[in-house]
């Protein structure tokens, strides 16, 4: 069985919110793959380039940096949690039974992957499904679910998603969302042994984005 990509949204950073996730997600029956969005650290990133002036090639990098350093800080909140570099890693942690949380510089370092800002780590984790062969893609984000019903075009277009995850999300991958009141449900039944959320319908979309 191929593992869930779980995107945990840098929006969490800080929050209580992010705690509550965590404490949801290492404690999964199902495998699964955390991919860490950039909060505070990406939004670093904008502030020194807005000072500095350097390129969105640089920016990208950097923020795919500011993904780890989340990642770190998510890996350190429970003992299941491992940070993970490549599949191998992420096997590897899988088979002990642990959950890895990507540390993605490495295998986004050469990927045809366009170095702007319009490619957040929503993208990148629908990016990831694909490299591993995921069927599932879960956004743990600050919105609730029950309000989105227009499908990904409209997530696009309200700046819930980035403008480049329809582009980037396999046909055979569907695409789950899950927020606040998600969250609470799961909280209140543990262990988590499915995928909470709602799915989203999925078409051709193209739009604005949302930061990492």
């Amino acid at each position: 069985m191929t593992p869930l990509v779980v995107k945990l949204g840098g929006s969490t950073a800080g929050r209580i919110e992010m705690e509550q996730w965590i404490a949801v997600l290492a404690t999964a029956t199902l495998p699964l793959v955390i991919v860490p969005g950039g909060g505070p650290f990406a939004d670093q990133v904008r502030v020194a380039q807005r000072e500095m002036h350097f390129s969105d090639a640089a920016a990208h990098e950097m923020a795919i940096l500011a993904m780890e350093q989340f990642g770190i800080v998510i890996a350190e909140r429970h003992p299941r949690l491992q940070p993970a570099r490549s599949p191998a890693e992420f096997e590897a942690i899988l088979a002990e039974g642990g959950v890895p949380v990507w540390l993605a510089s490495q295998m986004t370092r050469n990927a045809d992957i366009a170095p702007s800002w319009n490619v957040t780590s929503d993208s990148l984790a629908a990016w990831l499904c694909r490299q591993i062969g995921s069927r599932h893609l879960l956004l743990c984000k600050q919105v609730d679910p029950e309000a989105l019903t227009e499908g990904l075009p409209a997530l696009v277009d309200m700046g819930v998603v980035d403008a480049m995850l329809p582009e980037l999300l396999g046909e055979e991958t569907s695409l789950h969302i899950a927020g606040p009141s998600s969250l609470r449900t799961q909280l209140a039944d543990l262990p988590m042994s499915s995928i909470p959320g709602s799915r989203v319908g999925i078409r051709a979309a193209t739009g604005g984005g949302e930061h990492r």
